[in-house]
């Protein structure tokens, strides 16, 4: 069924509501009075309302018009912004960017980097997710996101480009006072049987789920977070290895205490990664500004160049 209120019809409803009179709209709309009239006439015929009230001098909206009219000025608002969409698709940018950062590193090196895009291309919608562990390749490989931050190892199909951005190194923490460190370092493996330890669980949908760095404690606590882990064991629930970069302030504040293992855990690499199908303005911007970037172990991700 095709409905009786047009794009015109409601462009002419809103002339009207906003000069206060017929003659007003049609002079704004570049019309004859008359023609103004015929699409009011014609859309309360075929609505079976009346949409002004004609009893008064002024053109007033009927509580059914003011409906119409406060409804229609959505489908306005949503017509203007997709014709600007098309628009910005068919220069080459994206309508939408969706990015993933890997849970192993902080996003506050790259909230700068999204300030400055939007400087660029302020209309391109930027959406942030966060996976963990192979969650970040699943995701690419799944189409839920266009570009990963810090996706480890290396890509578990063909199709993608990939940009190391250095290595993370990883700590073993306990919480301030934790028995273990009592005991003499470096620990071995077997002391660590006896406390819980704490992972986070790959966010994986498809792809088998990986794990790393895992220690054969009495127990697990699973969190979905690097966050979630950093504050549990802050807290004491349980033990397990740490992105360093990620627990300077809780080390500094005598939250957490690095000891040392007889095995200890080797440092992992992240990449930035990104379909080699895709390309728009918007991801080979991001791209082309990751690539000047490196992963600093002691601080985070950084421009190129400040790395003593």
């Amino acid at each position: 069924m095709i409905s009786p209120i047009t794009l015109d019809a409601l462009l002419t409803l809103d002339a009207i509501e906003r000069r206060h009179s017929f003659a007003a709209a049609a002079e704004e709309l570049f019309r004859v009075p008359s023609a103004i009239s015929y699409t009011v006439n014609k859309l309360e015929e075929d609505l079976g309302v009346p949409l002004f009230d004609r009893s008064r001098r002024k053109a007033e909206l009927t509580p059914v018009g003011r409906l119409v009219l406060e409804q229609g000025r959505q489908i306005l608002k949503a017509t203007d912004e997709l014709t600007a969409m098309a628009r910005r698709a068919a220069d080459g940018w994206e309508v939408e960017l969706r990015i993933a950062i890997d849970s192993v590193l902080d996003c506050a090196p790259f909230y700068k980097l999204i300030e400055e895009f939007q400087h660029i291309q302020p209309k391109t919608e930027i959406i942030l997710t966060e996976e963990v562990l192979g969650g970040s390749w699943d995701a690419l490989s799944g189409d839920r996101c266009d570009l990963v931050i810090g996706a480890p190892g290396a890509p578990p199909t063909t199709g993608f480009a990939i940009h190391s951005l250095g290595y993370v190194g990883f700590d073993f923490a306990v919480s301030a006072g934790h028995p273990l460190t009592e005991l003499p370092q470096p620990i071995p493996a077997s002391a660590i049987r006896d406390y819980p330890t704490v992972i986070v669980a790959d966010s994986s949908r498809h792809f088998p789920a990986r794990s790393s760095g895992l220690l054969d404690g009495r127990s697990r606590i699973i969190v979905p977070t690097i966050d979630h882990k950093i504050d549990a064991q802050c807290k004491g629930l349980g033990v397990g290895y740490l992105p360093h970069h990620r627990i300077l302030q809780e080390l500094a504040g005598g939250q957490l205490e690095v000891l040392a293992l007889d095995a200890p855990r080797p440092p992992s690499e992240v990449s930035v990664a990104w379909p080699r199908r895709k390309t728009g303005k918007g991801l080979k911007w991001f791209v082309d500004r990751l690539k000047q970037m490196q992963f600093d172990p002691e601080h985070g991700v950084i421009v190129k160049g400040n790395v003593d």
